[in-house]
């Protein structure tokens, strides 16, 4: 039984290696290519010690076998860095090779030295032979070494799948399977039935992993330059990507040829000079193939550049795709976004002008002082030395038609009397200030944009406040008064002024001008009479076409 389970094996190993063979180039690790070597002869041994009939056929079985035991981890280990792209220096992979032959040599003891094992002889078991070992302190160590090359191999595919992005996730994938096949016929394996080892079947498997992710390695492109972009060679699928590498002759300068010059070398130039700049995309024949360039190392020296090319299609299609439907899906949001806003400035705007109807003496204060209000935002916007946004002037101006709304809550008997306040009504009528701040945040405390519910409220509140603080409903002075609340009073004042009201006759531009600039530093904030006067054409024109 034992014989045909290991004679089975050995031919399967065998076929494995020379597929392995078919595929091989010159980009394979040359660790890969020793697996493919040690694991047949190392199940040679396994089929050597079935067949053995004395303790020296089945020691040399037991020293063949341990070719695979001392070696195959420690080129997995080695092939798994180079898979994973991790740079390391020649002495690791000097040292890690030169503690598997020391371990080695003291397997090669067995039988003279007890040193790997102090003692071996054979046992006849359901007519079966098997070699019984009594370990020596080496063996111990041995295990020790090879407990230790499979946590930092673990550790170097942990580490790979989730901070490396120039590896294959399922190249990493595959190679933890190789590991975690390995390790656990090693220790847990023992026997499948009675006489018969587990670990040349994960051998087996291990090979059968390692040749698809060959299989992967070769549907990668591959061009190699040095650092003088002399070009090294290039695998056939990267030929048949990009032609014209197969006009240039191998050790010249890809810059001899344009087409590769203007291809290659801008981006190679990029990488650099910051080595994130590391892909781009090559559009060819209805395809797209991402380029991804690494430095080419041989152990820890670099010796120039490695150009891997991939097929991007799908992924790109389908970028595209949620691309697209983000951007229709974007649309259609700021569409209905820029619906609810309209029509949610609209309600404002009516239900401001639905309070100023119970107003008689104000008819059209509302858009009028709005759009004054835009006047003199339009000349701050011009000034590139103030520190105020064009986003916040343009909440000043959608905020202004909220600036009365206070004055729903005045009694009509005052709002609509023909004359001038005494004074106990102009203190009622100071209240629709505060009034309509609470107004304005019950209005707007459900909304996403907190500065345009600051700027209303602030404007509701604060537009009848004065620079020398003599203004109402908190006297507040100078810059204690928000910038928006102090725009807002040179509009509200200077409609007033030329507009017509029951109790008084429209002013002329001159004398409302004289007014309005003899009140900054009193009333208004000195530092906007350089926009009210550049904005004063505006204004003028913009209330002649009104009268018109």
């Amino acid at each position: 039984m034992a014989v045909y389970y290991y004679g089975t094996l050995f031919i399967i190993s065998i076929v494995l290696s020379l597929i392995y063979t078919l595929l091989w180039h010159k980009h394979f690790s040359v660790y890969l290519s020793l697996i493919f070597t040690v694991i047949p002869i190392s199940i040679t041994g396994y089929l050597m010690g079935a067949l053995a009939d004395d303790v020296g056929t089945a020691l040399l079985a037991q020293k063949i076998i341990y070719i695979g035991s001392c070696f195959l981890l420690p080129f997995l280990f080695l092939n798994i860095l180079n898979l994973c792209n991790i740079h390391y220096p020649k002495i690791l992979s000097v040292s890690v090779i030169a503690v598997s032959m020391l371990f080695y040599i003291a397997v090669l003891t067995g039988g003279y030295l007890p040193i790997f094992y102090k003692s071996v002889y054979v046992v006849s078991e359901h007519g079966a032979k098997r070699l019984v070992k009594d370990y020596g302190f080496m063996h111990t160590l041995f295990l020790v070494f090879i407990v230790g090359v499979f946590l930092a191999s673990l550790i170097v595919i942990v580490y790979s799948y989730f901070k490396k992005n120039d590896a294959s996730n399922k190249i990493i994938f595959m190679l933890f399977w190789t590991q975690f096949v390995a390790i656990l016929a090693y220790f847990i394996g023992g026997k499948l039935i009675e006489n018969i080892e587990m670990l040349p079947l994960a051998f087996v498997l291990s090979q059968i992993l390692f040749l698809m992710i060959s299989y992967k390695i070769c549907m990668y492109d591959i061009i190699s330059l040095d650092f003088k972009l002399n070009y090294l060679g290039g695998n056939s699928i990267a030929t048949s990507v990009i032609p014209e590498l197969a006009t240039v002759q191998v050790d010249s300068p890809i810059e001899n040829n344009d087409f590769l010059a203007s291809l290659l070398v801008s981006h190679i130039k990029e990488f650099d000079l910051d080595e994130k700049r590391d892909k781009f995309y090559i559009k060819k024949g209805g395809k797209i193939f991402l380029a991804d360039i690494n430095y080419m190392y041989n152990g820890k020296k670099n010796q120039g550049y490695q150009i891997l090319i991939t097929d991007d299609t799908k992924n790109q299609e389908y970028i595209s795709l949620i691309s697209n439907y983000n951007n229709d899906l974007r649309k259609e949001v700021d569409l209905k976004t820029e619906h609810i806003r309209q029509m949610s400035d609209k309600l404002i705007l009516d239900m401001a002008m639905m309070v100023e109807s119970r107003d008689n003496s104000t008819g059209g204060h509302i858009r009028r002082t709005a759009d004054c209000v835009r006047f003199i935002s339009d000349e701050i916007k011009k000034d590139i030395d103030n520190n105020i946004t064009d986003s916040f002037l343009d909440k000043v101006i959608k905020a202004a038609p909220m600036h009365d709304l206070g004055k729903i809550a005045v009694d009509d008997a005052i709002l609509r009397k023909p004359g001038r306040f005494e004074p106990e009504e102009f203190e009622k009528m100071k209240m629709h200030a505060p009034e309509g701040a609470r107004i304005v945040h019950e209005i707007l405390k459900d909304s996403d944009d907190e500065e345009f519910h600051m700027i209303a409220e602030n404007v509701a509140h604060y537009h009848h406040e004065r620079w020398d603080g003599s203004g109402y409903p908190e006297g507040l002075k100078g810059e204690t008064i928000p910038i928006e609340a102090r725009i807002m009073a040179i509009a509200d004042v200077y409609d007033a002024l030329v507009s017509k009201r029951v109790y008084k006759d429209s002013m002329s531009f001159e004398q409302a001008d004289g007014i309005i600039t003899e009140s900054f530093g009193k009333h208004f904030d000195m530092q906007l009479k350089k926009y009210y006067d550049a904005a004063r054409p505006a204004l003028e024109n913009y209330y002649r076409s009104l009268s018109e």
